[in-house]
């Protein structure tokens, strides 16, 4: 786009003047948050010509709700999809401000977590980039999930106060403010048309207040919205009660409903904490469809016969699918639809992702919590339910355990994935084994009943921000030999093939890998004053915390090559790093202890001076985005060791593959798809698969003692995590113990195959150690890798959407 770098300075300079009474002497902050300001006002024109081009064109919507939308930093983001970041960063640099350290002062976005909003964000970026018409809504999270903080090997979660200063890219618009009702009790009204009327009486009201941010495409001049609600309350603060010195109780309202919108993810182990989420889902889902609804009536009226022409709802998982009952209430009951003309609308309206296999990922909702929060919704749930089961009764007459496992609601629950798959007309898994596994497994009754719903839509991932922006070496790189247009076509870095006996071409693919090593080793001794080696293998695994992902198999296999080393003096692999980065949710006991287990093995090692030089364990504390834009341009090996059948798709793999990483990993997720893409010999996959996971489940014949007696490396590594080894946590260690041996909480041993895969994981590792010796070898591998990753950009995942489930039509902006 053009760009009046002049006009870009004085903007900055008058910033800085009348914000902040200050000059070109302004500290750091100041001066991130004066570009940024400037750089929205570059957006602005284009932001408002996209709303007016959608609005005069009357084009059909995809909105995206989300309960995440984890989004990273902005600044650079921004300006690399305006095509202007050089243009920017000169005109700073020339008024005296390092960029770099302007680029650090923005906090990373508290809006999400893990796979689910990092997808979502993806989405946004590709959808603008791809020019098609979209909103992604979700709530603005005040502290986000949390900020954490390894003390003494324990994460120790606090708030995450990305939102201490103002948030530069955001526009509250309280001219579009709604209420969102809880509680109270339904009244019915009878009218001279002969229909009942609700409505809801003595609720408490809460207010949604919508904060709008820019999403911009890259080299074009659509700019969606990403809308994001806050909670508040229209009767926040009692004055007579503070006059009357209750000053807890004066602004308890407002507590309360502040409480919606200030942590992503709170605890739910108790009623209390089931009860927020619940609010939290409803809230931004009943203020999202408001919205919607007063912009169709606007144009239309209350003929809503066009409204899923116009308007395509795609629910990211579960914890938006209360959306579906709650459009039902709001086009009967505020707009005055018949039955079935409001269902005929909610169907050909909904469309829901499901992104887990995991049981207690599939929502479910106490009837009391449900029906005491959201009592008309609860109503029609339950009418919902009662015609499903009617049809299911007509359809299979005699199979009363059929209609008993359908049902939406049961055993004092309601079952939200199974009221999202009979409503949405299309339902997705997010790679090929996800998909399979839902279909003849896990829904295996839907996909009977509907199976011309179910469909596979493989993840993928912005090449703008996971390429361009955090690796510019590699992305020079790129352009050079595969050559230009690949930031909007990924299937150019196809070219590369040319050169995969180019020794000149793999050096120097080798020398930007090892550049990107020395600069998060450089990061990490400036931040927790760690010591890494370039020199050594980075074996990386960051993700979220959990222990399907099987970072306790990672760590156990650490202390097994440890103790190796220690007793095998002729035993010499090549030097390794082992990084590790995650967030366990705070409710999670067992996560915590492996995160604590994790730092313990490191503080061992690392201080052991038997080992130095070989082997070293680091934690990355507070793994965010801006982290991980670090740490996978640096990566050698990419940790996908998920227990085979559990992991939906994962999207960390296709980052690490995009830079040059290679994969080490089980056959599960889209790894079978990246392997389908570069075979075996370029990738290293081990373990079980998991249709003989499946028939060992169905056996009941797995007997994790068997893989310890045979194997005493794995019995000395097991017997050190109880016996002090690692230190004075062993209460935490020994509930890892013994969920690994004899089974805790009532489940078997060893649910995630931990040490049925153990020999086999070892012998990868064995495997990486041997090829990372043979460089040449190894770049030719890591060439091959980036080379075949156009599948697994998220530009084709939405191609994909939109082609069998949005059918949206591209608006391009003059």
């Amino acid at each position: 786009m053009d760009f009046d770098i002049f006009a870009f300075e004085k903007s900055v300079k008058n910033r800085l003047k009348k914000q902040y009474d200050t000059d070109l002497h302004a500290d750091n902050h100041d001066v991130y948050d004066a570009a940024a300001a400037a750089v929205l006002d570059v957006i602005m024109e284009n932001w408002k010509k996209t709303r007016l081009a959608h609005q005069k064109d009357k084009v059909r919507h995809i909105y995206y709700f989300s309960a995440e939308f984890l989004m990273g930093r902005a600044l650079s983001n921004n300006l690399i999809n305006l095509r202007i970041k050089d243009q920017a960063v000169n005109a700073l640099e020339k008024m005296g401000f390092n960029y770099n350290t302007i680029e650090e002062q923005e906090p990373d976005a508290g809006l999400g977590n893990g796979g689910l909003g990092r997808l979502a964000a993806c989405f946004l970026d590709s959808l603008a980039t791809l020019n098609y018409p979209a909103v992604g809504y979700g709530i603005r999270y005040r502290y986000g999930m949390f900020e954490q903080r390894i003390e003494n090997g324990f994460q120790v979660e606090y708030p995450d106060n990305w939102l201490k200063n103002r948030d530069p890219w955001e526009i509250r618009r309280s001219d579009l403010a709604v209420e969102v009702l809880f509680g109270g009790s339904v009244s019915v009204r009878h009218e001279a048309d002969g229909r009942d009327y609700f409505s809801l009486e003595n609720a408490e009201r809460v207010t949604a207040t919508p904060y709008d941010t820019p999403i911009v495409g890259y080299d074009t001049k659509t700019v969606n919205t990403l809308r994001l609600w806050e909670a508040s309350s229209p009767e926040g603060f009692d004055l007579q009660l503070f006059n009357d010195m209750h000053y807890k109780r004066a602004v308890e309202k407002q507590n309360s409903a502040e409480d919606i919108s200030r942590v992503l993810y709170p605890n739910d182990n108790g009623p209390s904490g089931k009860a927020l989420r619940l609010k939290q889902q409803y809230f931004f889902c009943s203020a999202s469809l408001q919205d919607m609804i007063r912009s169709y009536t606007a144009v239309y009226g209350q003929d809503f016969s066009k409204f899923a022409d116009l308007h395509v709802i795609q629910l990211n998982d579960t914890h938006p699918v209360v959306a579906i009952p709650e459009l039902m209430r709001l086009l009967m009951d505020e707009h005055r639809l018949e039955w079935d003309e409001a269902w005929a609308v909610v169907t050909k309206t909904f469309a829901y992702t499901n992104h887990t296999i995991l049981a207690e990922a599939l929502e479910k909702w106490p009837i009391d919590i449900f029906q005491g929060l959201l009592p008309r919704v609860y109503q029609i749930v339950e009418e919902i339910n009662r015609r499903f089961l009617s049809d299911l009764r007509t359809r299979f007459p005699d199979d009363y355990d059929k209609q008993n496992r359908m049902s939406i609601i049961r055993n004092g629950m309601i079952y939200m994935a199974w009221l999202a798959i009979h409503a949405s007309f299309s339902v997705n898994g997010v790679a090929a084994l996800h998909s399979e596994i839902l279909r003849t497994q896990e829904l295996k009754d839907w996909a009977h009943l509907y199976p011309e719903k179910f469909n596979n839509k493989t993840n993928g991932v912005t090449q703008r921000r996971w390429l361009l922006s955090a690796n510019p070496r590699l992305a020079s790189f790129i352009t050079k030999y595969a050559g230009s247009g690949w930031e909007t076509d990924l299937s150019v870095l196809k070219n590369l093939e040319t050169y995969i006996d180019d020794t000149a071409v793999l050096k120097e693919l080798l020398e930007i890998k090892q550049q990107n090593k020395e600069d998060l080793a450089a990061w990490l001794k400036a931040t927790q004053n760690e010591f890494l080696d370039p020199e050594s293998i980075f074996d990386v695994h960051i993700k979220r915390l959990h222990e399907y992902k099987r970072q306790l198999l990672n760590v156990l296999h650490i202390i097994y090559l440890y103790n190796r080393i220690l007793d095998d003096e002729d035993f010499n692999p090549p030097a390794r790093t082992f990084i590790f980065g995650a967030k366990a949710a705070s409710g999670y006991r067992r996560a915590k202890a492996i995160i604590k287990l994790i730092n313990a093995v490191a503080v061992k090692i690392n201080t052991d001076k038997r080992v130095r030089g070989k082997i070293r364990v680091v934690f990355v504390e507070n793994y965010r985005v801006s982290a991980a834009e670090k740490i996978f341009p640096a990566a050698d090996v990419s940790e996908q060791i998920s227990t085979a059948g559990k992991e939906a798709s994962g999207t960390g793999n296709m980052k690490f593959m995009l830079n040059g990483a290679l994969t080490l990993g089980t056959l599960d997720g889209a790894n079978i798809e990246i392997v389908e893409e570069v075979h075996e010999q370029n990738a290293f996959i081990f373990g079980l698969k998991a249709d003989e996971i499946l028939a060992m489940e169905k056996a009941q014949s797995y007997n994790p003692r068997a893989y310890i007696d045979r194997n005493a490396g794995l019995a000395k590594a097991l017997q050190q995590l109880t016996d002090g080894t690692f230190g004075d946590a062993r209460p935490f260690f020994q509930e890892l113990y013994d969920s690994l041996v004899y089974g805790v909480d009532g489940q078997r041993p060893d649910v995630y195959y931990v040490l049925a895969d153990f020999d086999a994981y070892c012998r990868a590792q064995e495997s990486v150690a041997a090829a990372y010796t043979d460089r040449e070898g190894w770049a030719k591998k890591t060439l091959l890798n980036i080379a075949r990753c156009a599948k697994f950009s998220s530009d084709r995942t939405i191609e994909d959407y939109v082609r069998d489930i949005w059918k949206l039509k591209k608006i391009k902006i003059d």
